[in-house]
């Protein structure tokens, strides 16, 4: 509904701005009749450039955060088409400041218009943007913490922790421990939009640690780390959603493999497991991953690379930019 409101709104500015530009440039030159007046000529090639510049030029050069050659290029732009209309559409025969004086307006004035309405509309819809995330994080945050209190999963956690007290009580305090502080990080320790690469890793550590004791003797557990810096950040919870499905979906007596590289600020993830059949809906890994694919979109917008695949065998493959 809002993307329909904001397309609406810029028609409607449009419209009426180039009605609005378009009898004002009649009245200036009124001792020009409709068919002889040279800026009716000229007004189709304007719109080229003014959308031209809207589609191309103003995407091309904010992605990349170069305002001066975007002000440069667009002088140069205004200053060729106003030669143009002087010397062929209005053939004045002025001299080139004079030209610019009375000519320099009509190409000027719509260029810079429509770039500001470009970045007001671009503005409210980063706004939009970042409330959507705060609402997936809100929702991502909800699905996870309830997973991991849910009373099935902490019967099992509390159950695995009982057996060791019996049989390796020594092991105890540790998963203690580490139980504690999955249930911490999802608590309280994904607030923040972007957390430090390391810690959202050493969560992950935690948690396939823990669940690697979980499985013993039922489910092989092959986990590889290769970071060459960790001076990044990343969004929380987004790999351990991937990792949770392996443990919670596989298969007894299958193998689980975790992968997870780094290198020049791109994070390269891969996790595979022998899929069991969902038992009801809400058991369906899909529900998981498509939640996770919305954040992606919201958060890593062309940054990343997701391909999922189910031949047998349950593989995902992540492609992630840090910050």
């Amino acid at each position: 509904m809002t993307f329909l409101s904001h397309r609406v709104s810029k028609v409607l500015i449009h419209l009426l701005f180039w009605a609005l530009f378009v009898f004002i440039s009649f009245f200036v030159f009124p001792e020009y009749h409709w068919k002889s007046n040279p800026f009716v000529q000229y007004f189709f090639i304007l719109l080229v450039i003014v959308y031209a510049n809207n589609e191309v030029l103003l995407p091309f050069f904010v992605r990349r955060k170069m305002y001066l050659t975007y002000v440069f290029t667009i002088g140069i732009v205004a200053f060729l088409a106003t030669q143009l209309y002087c010397n062929y559409f209005a053939q004045c025969g002025c001299s080139i400041l004079k030209c610019l004086s009375d000519y320099l307006w009509q190409t000027l004035v719509p260029l810079v218009f429509f770039s500001f309405i470009w970045m007001l509309f671009r503005y409210l819809e980063k706004l939009e943007e970042v409330d959507q995330i705060q609402k997936e994080n809100t929702k991502m945050e909800l699905q996870l913490l309830k997973s991991q209190i849910d009373p099935h999963v902490l019967f099992n956690n509390l159950n695995t922790i009982y057996s060791f007290a019996l049989e390796k009580p020594q092991e105890v305090p540790k998963m203690i421990l580490m139980l504690s502080d999955n249930l911490k990080h999802v608590l309280h320790g994904s607030n923040a939009p972007m957390v430090a690469l390391e810690k959202e890793l050493d969560h992950m550590d935690n948690y396939i640690a823990f669940q690697r004791i979980r499985v013993e003797n039922i489910k092989k557990v092959h986990y590889s780390k290769d970071i060459d810096n960790l001076n990044h950040t990343i969004a929380p919870l987004l790999l351990i959603t991937l990792i949770e499905n392996a443990f919670k979906h596989s298969m007894p007596k299958s193998r689980i493999v975790i992968g997870l590289r780094v290198r020049d600020s791109v994070l390269y993830f891969h996790c595979q497991n022998q899929v069991r059949r969902a038992e009801n809906k809400t058991d369906d890994p899909k529900i998981g991953l498509d939640n996770l694919r919305k954040r992606l979109l919201l958060l890593y917008r062309n940054k990343h690379e997701l391909h999922i695949t189910e031949n047998g065998m349950f593989q995902v493959q992540l492609k992630l930019e840090l910050t």
